[in-house]
């Protein structure tokens, strides 16, 4: 099933405080029904009286990890995007936190590929996807530059026994 069958009808709430970000997010995902908030309040709001197949979350300007802690609570697969906290440490509280996925806002132009993955992750009972990270893999190791996985070794073997993930996968 290709991506926009995956999506086609799923409702998603953006949250991110940079509205050229939330209108970007809006077109990308037009194939889906969408809520868009600019604050922690508003996401919030659209929380207690909505129900969602999937969010995807600023880190930064929206108080991310508060809502991601909600998101999770709710059983909503979460996307973590970011620029400003885009770091290993970052990228393991998302995980440990209940993310689904953390994405770079550099590669916005493909969320709804990792959108996808995520709920059918969920759906298909998978705690957090893999896939997301064999495909953003090469990125961390540019930005993060060698041996970045070292500082939480143990978190990453985990990760790694979990979610293996073959090259037909990604592709």
């Amino acid at each position: 099933m290709d991506t926009n069958e995956k999506l086609k009808g799923k409702k998603v709430l953006l949250v991110d405080d940079e509205p050229d970000i939330l209108e970007t997010l809006e077109e990308l995902l037009d194939i889906c029904s969408v809520d868009s908030a600019a604050s922690f309040e508003s996401a919030e709001k659209f929380l207690r009286h909505e129900t969602y197949d999937a969010a995807i979350l600023d880190i930064m300007g929206a108080r991310g990890y508060d809502l991601l802690k909600i998101t999770t609570q709710k059983g909503i697969p979460t996307l973590m995007l970011t620029a400003h906290a885009l770091s290993p440490d970052n990228l393991v509280q998302s995980i440990k936190t209940g993310a689904y996925a953390y994405v770079p806002k550099d590669r916005i132009i493909d969320i709804t590929t990792f959108v996808a993955d995520i709920i059918e992750a969920h759906e298909s009972g998978e705690r957090v996807s893999g896939k997301w990270f064999a495909r953003l893999k090469p990125f961390f190791d540019r930005k993060f530059k060698p041996g970045w996985r070292k500082k939480d070794e143990a978190f990453w073997r985990e990760f790694d026994r979990r979610n293996v993930v073959s090259k037909e996968d990604v592709d």
